[in-house]
């Protein structure tokens, strides 16, 4: 069993954040041993899916909704599994999102390397895409869109 402080650190969230998720329901058969709540291994488990799921961008209300279909038993297997669809989806369009923020850095790096190397801008900004060097190329397409990743 653990206390709220060490499930806390354990998950780098505040003592506060742990008391909301308990009063909004996201831990159902939480024991209390003279009003303290001791976590198991169990409720650390649910901890991680919540985090997950929190930062896969959904809301409190649709965590305790999954939740509450989990308390349901395998009659819900089909709106859980549908859910993790969801938020696959969701979580693989940030991340094509961010691969090409990273991209746009990745080329913006090597620009402005050129730029204080050569002391000035004129020759980058006379090149066009197929003069640039190959892997900062594909990531000039990648952050403008022109290419998709392989």
């Amino acid at each position: 069993m653990y206390t709220i402080g060490q499930v806390a650190e354990q998950f780098g969230l505040s003592v506060s954040t742990l008391r909301y998720y308990d009063k909004e329901g996201l831990f159902p058969g939480l024991e209390r041993v003279n009003g303290i709540r001791r976590f198991c291994d169990r409720d650390l488990e649910s901890l991680r899916v919540i985090e997950c799921l929190k930062k896969s961008g959904l809301e409190i209300r649709d965590i305790k909704q999954f939740m509450d279909w989990c308390g349901q038993g395998s009659a819900t297997y089909f709106q859980r599994r549908s859910l993790f669809l969801k938020q696959k989806a969701t979580v693989e369009a940030e991340l094509e999102r961010l691969h090409r923020t990273l991209d746009m850095i990745d080329y913006k790096c090597w620009y402005y390397e050129q730029a204080i190397r050569d002391g000035g801008e004129d020759r980058l900004r006379a090149m066009r895409p197929e003069d640039l060097p190959e892997e900062i190329r594909e990531a000039y397409l990648q952050a403008h869109g022109l290419t998709t990743a392989g």
